[in-house]
């Protein structure tokens, strides 16, 4: 077996299993650096598509644009809708990286628990419970993080890196209807939770 067909199923099943990572893994990288005409042909053949961002160390996959003669083509990449206020967590934590870009030359965005609280606490009426509210917006955390745009810093969870996979899917032109969206989620906030428009696909 060639060293070419050595190196390559471990990073294609590291694919398939989630997003890659430049920092937690330099020799996968290295991999998917050197044999991304590979993988891009043979994942092709199954209806993928790699989405390489080199320049900010990730990559992952998503289905294929379909055409005419893929419909027999099951989708391997299931698209999750989301609900409302994880939605608008995923904006505000984009606009914050957006923030952070501009004026700081530090790559990670690491930010305070109860800053992202008193975010969300301007969208929700939180009314006299405030211990409940705070679990609302933990129990949102915990699905932004296992969707992989968050990564809890310490035991106690306080601190919150804000992964820069969010980039790919919130992008400039959703950042830039993101005061009329601003507007429509906090009248949409007053009433019952509802499901949001972003896809994670």
């Amino acid at each position: 077996m060639t060293e070419n067909n050595d190196r390559l199923p471990g990073i294609l099943i590291a694919l398939l299993k989630g997003v890659v990572y430049r920092e937690d893994n330099i020799k996968k990288w290295q991999d998917l650096v050197d044999y991304q005409g590979q993988i891009r042909d043979y994942l092709s053949v199954i209806g993928l598509e790699l989405l390489f961002f080199e320049d900010e160390g990730f990559a992952f996959l998503k289905n294929r644009e379909r055409e005419e003669e893929d419909e027999e083509i099951p989708r391997l990449i299931v698209r999750r809708q989301l609900s409302y206020p994880v939605s608008l967590l995923l904006a505000q934590l984009r606009r914050k990286l957006a923030e952070h870009d501009a004026s700081s030359g530090e790559e990670r965005l690491i930010i305070d628990k109860q800053e992202i609280i008193n975010v969300m606490g301007t969208f929700f009426v939180s009314g006299s419970n405030e211990v409940q509210f705070i679990r609302k917006i933990d129990g949102t955390l915990q699905k932004v993080s296992e969707l992989g745009f968050i990564r809890f810093l310490g035991d106690k969870k306080d601190k919150i890196e804000v992964k820069r996979i969010i980039k790919a899917f919130i992008d400039a032109q959703w950042l830039q209807e993101f005061d009329t969206r601003i507007n429509e989620y906090r009248e949409y906030g007053k009433g019952n939770q509802g499901t949001g428009e972003i896809s994670d696909e």
